[in-house]
């Protein structure tokens, strides 16, 4: 075979660029909803409120969830917490049959407005992003604005035909079946929930923060079980046992840090929980991301190829994490910090 002299490397490249920006295809995982059926249907979504003093066995039972699936937890986080804020806000009356969702994320290119108010009927216009498991789920709390540009949370049906659900923009891999897409408004009905404002300065506001971080701590923890299933074996492995030690010791500053605020949160249930829980998600998000770490270079390709429930966790949890805005959380918090007196950090 002849080699050829004028090699057209520009062909090559568009070729490639064509392959490389091919769409992902959507993948709906139809077992989600049956399974949060179940747990409805068992009573299994009713966790005790945070900061009623059993704000650890809340988040224990987050983690155990996302110790399985990160996609279930996240519907079934968010629906937990819908059913908390409806209480909260005095409004369970509106809990009925069907999943709930939480959607409060405010990108400058996609905001819900209220354009009309009857007492408590309003009605949206504009766009809401980041709509997780729209496709999947039966009700939703929106974070909309009125004309006081005051954040209102407002509750609203997915079936009803005003309302345009944008799917083609998910292209994601990790949280593939979570399938977050772009909701439309026109003129859709809705309900006010609660007075203007007061979705963010509920003191659940960040108890809530404070189960994603629990959220994230479950499937770390999955993940370093099978390090520990691992090193088990009869053969020692002295690298992975290192890996286990590095991880052990990640995962136990994490979780005395979620135990500590769990405890905080229900000794101060008025309060605002934003500086523990802010210190909480960023020593987990730590933790974590060293267990994603340690756990890969333990074991290898092996898990990743042929353990189904490993490899959804891998591809799944850096993708979950993210709901940390890292630098700008670390920042806030060091806001926060700086203005703390000298020997704030005693033992």
């Amino acid at each position: 075979m002849s080699i050829i002299q004028d090699f057209d490397l520009g062909s090559l490249d568009t070729l490639l660029r064509s392959f490389t920006e091919r769409p992902q295809a959507l993948h709906l995982d139809t077992q989600l909803p049956v399974v949060m059926q179940s747990l409805q249907r068992d009573h299994l979504d009713l966790l005790p409120l945070p900061g009623q003093g059993h704000t650890l066995q809340r988040w224990q039972t987050l983690a155990r969830v996302a110790g399985c699936d990160l996609a279930l937890a996240k519907l079934y986080e968010g629906h937990t917490d819908a059913l908390a804020i409806l209480a909260e806000c005095g409004a369970s009356h509106w809990v009925g049959p069907g999943i709930w969702g939480v959607w409060a994320a405010e990108p400058p290119d996609a905001r819900t407005r209220i354009i009309e108010r009857d007492g408590e009927r309003v009605i949206l216009e504009g766009r809401k992003a980041w709509c997780s498991g729209a496709l999947q789920i039966d009700n939703a709390l929106v974070t909309a604005w009125d004309a006081d540009e005051q954040p209102q949370l407002v509750a609203i049906e997915l079936s009803h035909p005003s309302q345009r659900i944008i799917a083609e923009g998910w292209q994601a891999v990790g949280m593939a079946t979570t399938t977050s897409v772009l909701l439309e408004f026109d003129r859709s009905p809705a309900v006010a929930i609660g007075s203007p404002g007061q979705y963010l300065s509920r003191p659940g506001f960040w108890q809530g923060g404070g189960g994603i971080a629990a959220c994230w701590f479950g499937a770390a923890e999955a993940l370093a079980d099978y390090l520990r299933e691992h090193c088990r074996k009869p053969r020692p492995d002295p690298h992975a046992e290192a890996h286990l030690g590095a991880v052990d010791a990640a995962l136990c500053g994490a979780r005395a840090t979620l135990r500590d605020c769990a405890a905080w949160i229900d000794e101060h249930p008025d309060s605002n929980a934003e500086l523990p829980v802010r210190r909480a998600r960023a020593q987990v998000e730590q933790a974590v991301n060293q267990v994603i770490e340690h756990v890969g270079r333990a074991l290898g390709a092996t898990p990743y190829c042929h353990n189904s429930h490993f490899a959804r966790l891998s591809a799944d949890l850096p993708v979950f994490l993210r709901q940390s805005h890292a630098e700008r959380d670390l920042a806030a918090l060091g806001r926060q910090l700086a203005q703390f007196p000298a020997g704030a950090w005693q033992l």
